[in-house]
C-alpha cells in the first residue's frame, strides 16, 4: 500500500495537527510513514502545508510531486497544489472559503466541503481541519477511525486533552457528510 496527500492552508487552521494525527495513526497501525511539514514565517495567517506518505514499504523520499490526494483550506493553496494533483487523484475543497468554480481540473474527483461552516454548526470553527480529515478517511480508509481515537492523544499537546471529544466528533461529522453526500 502507498498513499501520499498534501494538505494547505492559512497557518491557524490546522493543516500540520492534521498531518501530524494522520502520520501517528499510520505508525499506530504499522505502516512506514513520512510527514514533511511547511510553513511560512508568520505565526498565524500566513501559508502552512504537509505532505504526508504512507506506505507498507519503506519511504525513499518524503517530497512528493504528484500526491493522491490534496486537502485545500484556502484559495491560495488551492492555486498552488491543484495542478500537482495525480490525474484521477481527490481534491478535498473547502467551499467555504473557496468558490468552487476556482477549480480549474476536470481530471481529479472533487469533494466540495463548507468546512467552516460546518465546524461553525458543532460550535468551534477551528474544527475544519477534523471535519476534512474525516472525508479524507471516509472516502480513502487509509487509516481506521478506532486507530485515530488511539492517537489523537499523542497529536495534541496536554493542554488541548480536553477538546478531545469535540475533534473526534468533528472526524465523525466529516465522514458522514460524505456519506450523505453520495
Amino acid at each position: 500500500m502507498y498513499y501520499d496527500v498534501i494538505i494547505a492552508g492559512f497557518g491557524g487552521q490546522g493543516v500540520l495537527l492534521i498531518g501530524d494525527l494522520l502520520s501517528l495513526t499510520a505508525m499506530e497501525e504499522g505502516y512506514h510513514v513520512s510527514f514533511l511539514p511547511s510553513y511560512g514565517v508568520e505565526m498565524r495567517g500566513g501559508t502552512a502545508n504537509c505532505t504526508v506518505v504512507i506506505s507498507s514499504e519503506e519511504i525513499g523520499s518524503p517530497v512528493v510531486s504528484s500526491p493522491h490526494a490534496v486537502i485545500v483550506m484556502n484559495l491560495p493553496s488551492l492555486k498552488k497544489f491543484e495542478p500537482m494533483i495525480k490525474p484521477g487523484g481527490l481534491l478535498i475543497l473547502n467551499t467555504s472559503l473557496i468558490p468552487e468554480k476556482e477549480v480549474k481540473r476536470s481530471d481529479v474527483e472533487r469533494i466540495p466541503i463548507p468546512l467552516n461552516a460546518l465546524a461553525e454548526k458543532l460550535g468551534n470553527t477551528r474544527l475544519a481541519n477534523m471535519i476534512a480529515l474525516g472525508a479524507l478517511l471516509e472516502k480513502t480508509k487509509v487509516v481506521s477511525f478506532r486507530s485515530v481515537e488511539a492517537s489523537i492523544k499523542e497529536a495534541l499537546a496536554q493542554k488541548y486533552h480536553h477538546l478531545i471529544p469535540a475533534n473526534l466528533e468533528a472526524i465523525k461529522k466529516g465522514a458522514e457528510f460524505l456519506r450523505n453526500s453520495k
